[in-house]
């Protein structure tokens, strides 16, 4: 069973330090302003950053839009910084590495959106419904997926979607495209697209109140799809991505590609512009 944090309502400022705290005092590193690295790259790419107000969470987005008639890219981020360690919940999922952003920014798509997962950079006083429960066991609940999918709706204008997952931002991604009419195609990047097999593997506690993108791969065997996974991964490992494309069934549309050097957080950004220049389409 997960272990409570005794506040987890404390105020962004308070609980970054936390977190921080725990996670450096360990690893002997200085402190890093996961908001400032996210503003930098963001402002680097032409990122503009801004709140989407959802029915449940406000997300905080970076979005590039220069109006012409190219589908929209969204890359949705990973879990981020869920746990300080195996059994203590951290008071704020924000991530340090924020591995989406880094690939979105890396994208020369001219509308380009970036979306964290919710309670990731949003000041706490603005999504009250923030709690250590969606970062961890309902990180994939119906609610999140909705907020998600509804966000993208704000941004999308008639001319269809791309979607990249990172991490557990993969599950987010085939959850999504699973509701939607207008994906183009799906691309992931080390994503926990089996969280049950996942959770397995790593002998963990499975994700009780979370959605599996697993149970709607059957749904999305038409859509073309390319799931990049890491040759040196050892958190999302090959199984995972392998047991999610089993239960498509048909595989026709689906590509799994394995990255010999990366790791799940080092080598994507050198492998991503590779990945930019190949277009997921389905076999005959």
């Amino acid at each position: 069973m997960t272990t409570a944090v005794a506040n987890p309502r404390l105020p962004r400022g308070l609980s970054t330090w936390l977190a921080i705290g725990a996670v450096f005092l360990l690893a002997g590193c200085a402190y890093i302003d996961r908001d400032g690295t996210a503003d930098s790259l963001g402002r680097g790419a032409a990122l503009t950053r801004s709140l989407v107000h959802t029915d449940t969470f406000v997300l905080t987005a970076f979005a590039r839009r220069r109006g012409t008639a190219s589908p929209l890219v969204v890359y949705i981020e990973g879990d981020g910084l869920a746990w300080l360690s195996r059994r203590e919940i951290s008071p704020d999922p924000t991530p340090i590495h924020p591995t989406a952003l880094r690939l979105a920014t890396l994208d020369p798509a001219s509308d380009v959106l970036y979306l964290a997962r919710p309670c990731q950079y949003t000041p706490l006083d603005l999504d009250r419904r923030c709690s250590p429960e969606y970062w961890t066991d309902k990180r994939y609940a119906e609610e999140v997926i909705a907020a998600t999918n509804q966000a993208i709706d704000r941004f999308q204008a008639g001319r269809g979607v791309r979607l990249v997952g990172y991490s557990g931002g993969a599950a987010v991604a085939a959850l999504v495209a699973a509701r939607r009419t207008d994906v183009i195609d799906l691309r992931t990047v080390a994503g926990n697209l089996d969280h049950v097999t996942f959770n397995r593997h790593h002998n963990v506690s499975q994700l009780r109140g979370s959605l599996n993108a697993a149970d709607v791969a059957g749904r999305l065997a038409a859509t073309p799809q390319l799931h990049l996974i890491g040759g040196r991964d050892e958190v999302v490992v090959p199984q995972v991505v392998e047991s999610y494309a089993a239960r498509a069934g048909d595989r026709r549309c689906i590509e799994v590609l394995r990255v010999p050097l990366a790791t799940h957080e080092d080598g994507w950004p050198e492998a991503w512009t590779s990945a930019l220049a190949m277009t997921p389409r389905c076999r005959g």
